[in-house]
């Protein structure tokens, strides 16, 4: 009960911690939130809404969302509290292996607002792993002729964990011949070594008992254990020894399965089976052994799967030399991988618009984009372009993603939508390359007014028209769509003889025909000047106006008049 209640002491302390960094981190312009590993699914891991000061009611309407670069998905958002939470139980050994710090990246997209947040979450580690050996049951060999204080180097324990939770010390028991040496090598690395602390007697003791323990600085400690026979041999007075103590290669990481990358050689100078060297791997790892493959007798390493330069730039081996009498050299092999440039660059569209108005304002975002190249160097540099033609930039949002942006002023009547394609290219020789594309309709803004077809219009009616007779149609068109090109025509009030014009004609506003609604006497009229107005259906409607001249045709409808000299008056009644 008390081991359980510290714990859970030191897991709040440690989510203390986050929110303290996350707070110091973001007065910064970033975010940085640090958990331990195998929390529950759901597990809090930062405020991100406070501490980026956004709304909770912004990111359920904008649609906030937190994305990674890679196929996993370790953390989500909920939108309803605005916390960071974790999406899986997360093993820190799984994801970072050994590295110093585990560190996993992910961005917030706020896809109303167009924005994009970094977030950095470190994965601390706690103390789930026990202390392992790759064999539990060893057997070491020993001339009886060995001299005390010779040593011989013992099989690494492996923790995953890191820090004060990884191996921290050895232990042996089990015979007062022989003690235990620990030397730290180079690389900080505990390497333990038998010790011969009193000579050998084939004759008193054929076989000596071990126990090898390993133990981590955990709290409490994990152990784990191996047992070692030692086995006493006759003597063999002359050990392998390697041609060089460090091999050293480079290889391409795209050089063929089954090559043979080098050739490793130790000489023993004994006779018999005493002088036969086979090699093998003392120590080797789960994944390098899948990898690599060393020939017991000849000591050639063979390429056993395909390298990849973005999973492991090198390794670091240990090779093994041991004649038939159990004595044994070891030596470091070094296989360095360079990068090939067999990676094209990705392209993920993160957030996009389908439609936008013709009316935005240049350096409207229309598409928030990320692209990346698994490769290095050059190889893994980026050049991001726009097709040619369309009136859009780009420009760098944040570390690798870039915004779409209008370059200028959209017209509709001149293009309804676009295809936009963005190419990433990278440095390689030859260039590798990918390309996107991004659908974009133009949505129409009453921009145009209508356009008569003539610009003044003329007709010629007789007199003694019928009522309702068509005098001429009117036409004009809208460049615009929808409602906005909708026309509808009207007379534009006036008078004529003391009469409004609405008496003498109409217009019928959906088609534009003039129509007579009186029947003229050029005696009395010859002619009409009139306008008609063109005004589409926009909101506030655009208009256009025309003038009509009516010109009326004399008919002869009228007998002559004698005026002089005036007729004789009627005779009266006889």
């Amino acid at each position: 009960m008390v081991v359980r209640e510290g714990r859970c002491g030191r897991r709040q302390r440690a989510l203390l911690c986050c929110v303290l960094v996350a707070a110091w981190e973001a007065a910064r312009g970033q975010l940085r939130y640090s958990v331990p590993e195998e929390l529950p699914k759901g597990s809090f891991v930062g405020d991100v809404a406070k501490d980026l000061a956004l709304e909770l009611a912004a990111l359920g309407a904008r649609g906030a969302r937190v994305v990674s670069p890679g196929r996993a998905q370790y953390f989500a958002l909920h939108a309803s509290s605005g916390h960071l939470v974790t999406a899986e139980r997360i093993d820190r050994e799984q994801l970072c292996e050994k590295e110093p710090q585990c560190i996993v990246r992910c961005e917030l997209i706020v896809e109303g607002e167009m924005k994009v947040y970094a977030i950095e979450v470190e994965i601390t580690d706690i103390n789930d792993n026990s202390p392992t050996f790759k064999k539990v049951e060893l057997e070491e060999k020993m001339s009886e002729m060995t001299s005390p204080g010779a040593r011989f180097p013992l099989p690494k324990a492996h923790d995953r964990d890191i820090g004060t939770n990884s191996l921290q010390s050895y232990a042996l028991s089990g015979d007062e011949h022989f003690s235990l040496s620990v030397q730290a090598g180079a690389d900080g690395e505990k390497r333990p070594e038998l010790v011969l602390a009193k000579a050998l007697d084939r004759e008193e003791a054929a076989f000596h008992e071990l126990l090898l323990r390993a133990s981590d600085g955990g709290d409490p400690a994990r152990t784990g254990t191996a047992r070692i026979r030692v086995a006493v041999l006759d003597a063999n007075d002359n050990a392998p020894a390697f041609s060089q103590a460090v091999y050293a290669v480079r290889v391409p990481e795209d050089v063929p399965v089954g090559s043979t990358l080098l050739t490793v050689t130790a000489t023993d100078p004994d006779d018999g089976t005493n002088g036969e060297v086979r090699y093998s791997f003392p120590e080797i790892s789960d994944k390098a052994s899948n990898i690599f493959h060393l020939e017991p007798k000849t000591g050639a390493i063979e390429l056993l799967r395909n390298l990849d330069f973005e999973e492991a730039q090198s390794y670091e081996l240990e090779v093994q030399a041991r004649d038939g009498g159990g004595i044994s050299d070891t030596a470091k092999v070094v296989i360095s991988v360079t990068d090939v440039n067999d990676n094209a660059p990705e392209i993920s569209v993160r957030s996009a618009l389908s439609e936008i108005s013709e009316d935005a304002a240049p350096g409207t975002v229309v598409a928030l984009v990320h692209v990346q190249d698994r490769d290095s160097g050059a190889n893994g540099e980026v050049r991001c372009s726009l097709g040619e033609g369309v009136p859009f930039r780009l420009e760098r949002a944040l570390d690798d993603y870039y915004s779409v942006v209008t370059a200028r002023e959209l017209d509709r009547e001149r293009a309804s939508e676009y295809n936009v394609t963005v190419r990433a290219a990278d440095g390689g020789s030859p260039a590798l390359r990918s390309g996107a594309v991004l659908a974009l309709r133009v949505l129409d803004v009453n921009d145009n007014a209508p356009v008569f077809a003539e610009a003044r219009y003329s007709a010629r009616l007789p007199e003694n028209n019928a009522e309702g007779a068509l005098v001429l149609t009117v036409r004009a068109w809208d460049a615009d769509w929808g409602q906005n090109a909708r026309v509808r025509y009207r007379l534009r009030e006036g008078r004529l003889r003391g009469a409004p014009l609405s008496s003498y004609v109409s217009v019928q506003a959906e088609t534009g025909a003039l129509y007579a609604l009186r029947s003229f006497d050029y005696e009395e009229v010859r002619e009409l000047e009139l306008w008609v107005r063109a005004e589409d259906g926009g909101a506030p409607p655009l208009s256009s106006n025309v003038s009509v001249r009516l010109l009326i045709a004399d008919e002869n409808d009228n007998a002559p008049q004698v005026l002089y000299p005036p007729p004789p008056p009627a005779p009266g009644p006889g």
